[in-house]
């Protein structure tokens, strides 16, 4: 990917309070540490609609519990600051806590065993993480293992079979969901078939879209189906879809194929814009821009208060100059209402 040079220019406008409010919306942010800090204090202030949290913040369920608690109670300090708490937990070797939580083998074993097994998953983790006041788990992995060399997926897919990834993923959202905790499958359009992880270069995967259809797209389909209430994108060049853009970055891939042929409205989250696929190219303000613009409703940030703030300043600009269309930027925040009125408490 070449480095940024935005091809378009736009008269030079100021970005108002009221534009950086809503280009705040459009960020979910992670910090570090076990208080909430100045630096996540400035962003939930700011509007952001959400919060992640890592083992860097807690690593046992009364902690998680007692961190969860007071990012909402921050957001209360500000009129009209409504925030959703968010975290990984998919099972086997990605959980970012042990400490109070029950043990789950991965998904590759979950999947091995079915979908009565996967559902049992699923009412787990709802059941644990509500009770820490988590209202959305950035889970399940829907990605179809089908490349034994790929270094970042593996045991965290259900299966090699996409058949087997689509029953088990939607029994696992079905009852996430149920138990009161928004679930996300990712990572769209698949992520199984690379041999390079995205969070130290950009893959590229040379398949036919017709092979996307049969063996990466079906779990997705089914994720739809079972009615996810997101979904993520991943930081994979499809060359048959959009030659030389990332899936993340992709109006092909996100309105085309995940919004028009799939026919999902839900939320459609950005894999963290700090991985090396995207920063090694860009600057996390022009990669939210390319994002949003792109049809991503919201994009993490999980690391740094400085790319954060560039996000939320260069998310603003494109706003007021008509770089980023209003209506495209209220289309994000209305889907992110959606979501929070359903799963925030």
């Amino acid at each position: 990917m070449a480095r940024e040079s935005p091809a378009r220019h736009y008269a030079c406008a100021m970005a108002t309070a009221a534009d950086r409010r809503l280009a705040a919306r459009l960020l979910c942010v992670g910090f570090d540490g076990p208080v909430v800090n100045d630096a996540v204090r400035e962003m939930i202030h700011a509007g952001v609609s959400g919060v992640i949290l890592f083992a860097r913040n807690a690593t046992s369920h009364s902690e998680l519990a007692q961190i969860a608690l007071s990012i909402k109670a921050c957001a209360a300090e500000v009129d009209a600051v409504k925030v959703f708490v968010a975290i990984d937990h998919e099972g086997g070797r990605v959980v970012r806590l042990r400490e109070g939580m029950t043990p789950v083998a991965s998904m590759r074993e979950v999947g091995a065993i079915g979908v009565a097994e996967a559902a049992r998953v699923g009412e787990v983790f709802a059941r644990e993480l509500r009770s820490a006041h988590i209202d959305l788990d950035f889970a399940p992995v829907v990605d179809v293992d089908s490349n034994p060399e790929n270094p970042v997926i593996g045991d965290r897919s259900f299966s090699r079979d996409a058949s087997i990834v689509s029953t088990c993923g939607g029994a696992f959202i079905g009852a996430l969901q149920a138990g009161g905790v928004a679930a996300c499958a990712k990572h769209f359009p698949g992520h199984g078939d690379t041999d390079v992880d995205s969070h130290l270069a950009l893959p590229r995967l040379p398949h036919a879209l017709a092979r996307l259809r049969e063996l990466e797209l079906p779990p997705f389909i089914a994720a739809a189906k079972a009615k996810v209430a997101s979904i993520m994108t991943a930081h994979v060049v499809f060359e048959a879809v959009d030659a030389g853009v990332p899936a993340t970055m992709s109006r092909k891939v996100i309105e085309g194929v995940l919004r028009d042929e799939i026919g999902f409205d839900g939320v459609v989250f950005s894999d963290c814009l700090e991985m090396c696929a995207i920063a090694d190219a860009m600057s996390a303000g022009e990669a939210a821009v390319r994002a949003i613009d792109a049809g991503v409703d919201c994009v993490l940030i999980c690391h740094r208060l400085d790319r954060q703030r560039d996000a939320l300043k260069t998310l603003a600009d494109a706003i007021a100059t008509g770089r980023l269309s209003r209506a495209r930027v209220e289309q994000a925040v209305a889907r992110l209402d959606a979501m929070m009125k359903t799963f925030v408490r």
